[in-house]
């Protein structure tokens, strides 16, 4: 079971949608992975992720796809990439990274309540 915070935890959290604009491949990450440039919409502004989409996604298929993610985690340095932004996803039954988004379209930098 997985271990209990208070919600109180939780709401400190800032969960966001926004679009990715920009996907480029980073070979130079230790494990695959794709650059996203997402626009969390005027108040969060674009962010930057590093994110291990390759088995389920190319970069070209990402621009304009709306994604879930946790803007207010430390900028972490990646290689030589900055990653601002914690970009969503689940495992599939491989271990294989599927994306967390909105069942439907929402306006940027909406918040998870």
């Amino acid at each position: 079971m997985a271990e209990q915070i208070d919600y109180a935890v939780f709401e400190r959290v800032d969960l966001r949608v926004g679009t990715v604009i920009d996907a480029q491949p980073f070979p130079q990450a230790r494990k695959p992975a794709i650059k996203l440039t997402i626009d969390f919409g005027a108040e969060i502004g674009v962010k930057r992720s590093s994110a291990q989409l390759t088995v389920h996604y190319k970069p070209d298929q990402l621009i304009g796809r709306q994604v879930c993610a946790v803007v207010n985690f430390p900028p972490r340095q990646i290689g030589p990439f900055i990653s601002e932004v914690l970009t969503l996803g689940m495992p599939d039954e491989n271990g294989a990274v599927v994306l967390v988004k909105p069942d439907l379209k929402v306006p940027d930098g909406g918040k998870l309540f």
